[in-house]
C-alpha cells in the first residue's frame, strides 16, 4: 500500500479543503493550525479515499477523522432515517466513545448531522429511542451495537463512511471478530478510515479485509515515546516510603493521573489521598457508567484535581491540562506503559511521567523501559528529596474531605436495612462534582462496486 509521509509545511485547515462551516468550529475552538496526522491525512479523507492513520497516542488523530466524517456524509447529502446510520466510528472503551462524540458532535451540528453513543453499562432504551428517531452518526463499542443489530434494532446498509479507532487496542480486548461483524455490514463501497498505534495482533487483517487500496500515513514510530515527556523512575526503599512519596507527587497544583494495577489499589487509593485532605476519584471497570461520568467530570472539573485509575483509562480518557502520569505500580508490559503516559504531554504540551518502584522491581522495570525505548536513570527518592520537590511545584491547599454520613440506626423488628450505593467517589471528590456538575456518493472517489481505482498513491 502507498505511504505517505507527514508534511514539513506550516498549513490551516481551509487549505486543506476543510468545508468553511468546521473551519469556523475550529476557529472557536481555537485550532488554527493542524497537527501532523491531520494535515498529512486531510488530503485523501477528504477526497473520499481508504486511509490507515498510524500515530502515537495524543497525536490528534480524533479530530483527523472526525473532519472527513462529517465533511463526507455533507457532501453525499445523506437522509436521516430511522435505525439507518450513515456515519459510523468504533472505539474499544466507554470513554473513548463519548470523547470522540463530543469532538464530533460541534462539527456535526454545524453540518445540520445528528450523533449518538452506542455502548454498555447503560440501559439500552435510550439508544433505541435515538436510532427510532432517526440519527446520522453513531459512535459504538463494538459489543452493544452487535447486540442491537441481532435485535433488529439498527441496520447498516446505509453506512457510507466508517472509522476504526484504537483498532490495536479493540484487537488488545477481544474484539476482533465482532469487529470484523460489524464491518461485514456495512456496505463493501464505502469509505473506511483505521487508526492504529500498531498493526499487530490481527489490525494487519482488518486492513487487508476491509480497507480498498488504503493510503498509510505514519506520524511518528508506532509505540515511539513523546518527545515533549520527561520521564523519571523513582525507588522507594518499602511500602511505607512509597506511599508518602506517592502522597508527595499528588499534592501538586495541576491534575494527574496515577495508574495502579488493581481496581481495588485505585479505590483504596483514591479514598486515602481524599481523606489526607487531596481531593481524588477513581476509574476502574466496577464502576457504573453513571459513576465514571461523575468522577470524569469532577476530575475535568473543579472537584478533584486527580485521578487514580486502572489501565481502563490508559486508551481514550482525554482531559486536557494533565501535567503528572504517576505509575504508582509499573504496568505488566511496555505498550501499557506508553499508553498510560499517554494522557499527559499531549497536542504538543509538554509532561512528566514518574514510575515508582520498589527495588525488588527494578528488574523487570529496566526491561520494560528498554523495550519502551526509555532511557532514564533510577533515583532512590524519599518524599522529601529536592528532586521530588521540584517536580511537584507548588502545592495546593488542603482540602477537609466531606464527613460521611451517619449509618442509619437498624429498623425496629430487626427487618432488613437496605444499604446505600457505593458511588465510584471518593470523599469529598463526589460533592464537588455533583455542585459543578443516506443517498448515493457524488465525490471524485466514485464507486467501487468491481471497478478498479482510477488514481494510484506513490
Amino acid at each position: 500500500m502507498p505511504e505517505r509521509h507527514p508534511l514539513n509545511m506550516t498549513t490551516t485547515f481551509a487549505s486543506l479543503g476543510v468545508p468553511d462551516a468546521l473551519v469556523k468550529v475550529l476557529d472557536a475552538q481555537g485550532k488554527t493550525e493542524p497537527f501532523p496526522i491531520q494535515a498529512a491525512t486531510l488530503g485523501n479523507t477528504l477526497e473520499g479515499d481508504d486511509v490507515l492513520g498510524r500515530g502515537k497516542t495524543g497525536s490528534g488523530k480524533t479530530l483527523a477523522f472526525a473532519i472527513p466524517l462529517v465533511a463526507g456524509l455533507r457532501e453525499i447529502g445523506v437522509t436521516t432515517k430511522p435505525g439507518r446510520p450513515t456515519g459510523l466510528v468504533l472505539a474499544p472503551t466507554r470513554e473513548l466513545a463519548t470523547q470522540i462524540a463530543d469532538t464530533v458532535t460541534p462539527l456535526a451540528q454545524a453540518m445540520g448531522l445528528s450523533v449518538t453513543t452506542v455502548f454498555g453499562g447503560v440501559k439500552q432504551a435510550r439508544q433505541e429511542q435515538a436510532f427510532r428517531r432517526g440519527v446520522d452518526i453513531v459512535v459504538a463499542c463494538p459489543g452493544r451495537l452487535d447486540d442491537l443489530m441481532k435485535q433488529g434494532i439498527v441496520k447498516l446498509d446505509d453506512v457510507e463512511i466508517t472509522v476504526l479507532d484504537e483498532a490495536d487496542h479493540m484487537a488488545d480486548l477481544g474484539f476482533l471478530p465482532v469487529v470484523t461483524r460489524i464491518m461485514s455490514a456495512t456496505p463493501q463501497d464505502g469509505q473506511r478510515l483505521l487508526f492504529s498505534a500498531t498493526l499487530d495482533n490481527g489490525v494487519d487483517k482488518l486492513v487487508r479485509k476491509f480497507l480498498h487500496d488504503p493510503v498509510t500515513h505514519s506520524v511518528d514510530e508506532a509505540n515511539s515515546p513523546v518527545a515533549k515527556m520527561t520521564h523519571h523512575v523513582y525507588e522507594a526503599s518499602n511500602a511505607t516510603d512509597k506511599h508518602a512519596l506517592v502522597r508527595e507527587l499528588a499534592s501538586g497544583t495541576g491534575r494527574r493521573i496515577l495508574f495502579t494495577r488493581t481496581k481495588h489499589q485505585a479505590k483504596k487509593l483514591a479514598k486515602k489521598l481524599t481523606d489526607e485532605g487531596i481531593p481524588a476519584v477513581d476509574l476502574h471497570g466496577n464502576l457504573s457508567q453513571a459513576q465514571r461520568d461523575r468522577n470524569l467530570a469532577a476530575f475535568g472539573g473543579d472537584g478533584a484535581r486527580v485521578l487514580v485509575a486502572t489501565d481502563v483509562a490508559a486508551r481514550g480518557v482525554h482531559v486536557d491540562g494533565v501535567e503528572l502520569v504517576v505509575h504508582v505500580d509499573p504496568p505488566a508490559e511496555h505498550k501499557a506503559y506508553l499508553h498510560r503516559s499517554g494522557r499527559t504531554a499531549r497536542a504538543g504540551e509538554a509532561g512528566d511521567v514518574v514510575t515508582v518502584c520498589l527495588p525488588e522491581q527494578r528488574g523487570d522495570l529496566r526491561k520494560l523501559l528498554r523495550n519502551a525505548k526509555i532511557d532514564v536513570q533510577p533515583q532512590r527518592v524519599t518524599a522529601a528529596s529536592e528532586s521530588v520537590d521540584q517536580l511537584v511545584g507548588p502545592r495546593a491547599a488542603h482540602v477537609e474531605p466531606a464527613p460521611r454520613p451517619a449509618p442509619a440506626a437498624p429498623r425496629a423488628g430487626g427487618g432488613r436495612r437496605g444499604g446505600g450505593r457505593s458511588g465510584g467517589h471518593s470523599g469529598g471528590a463526589r460533592n464537588s462534582a455533583n455542585r459543578n456538575a443516506g443517498g448515493s456518493r457524488s465525490r471524485s472517489r466514485g464507486t467501487r462496486g468491481g471497478q478498479q481505482r482510477a488514481a494510484s498513491h506513490s
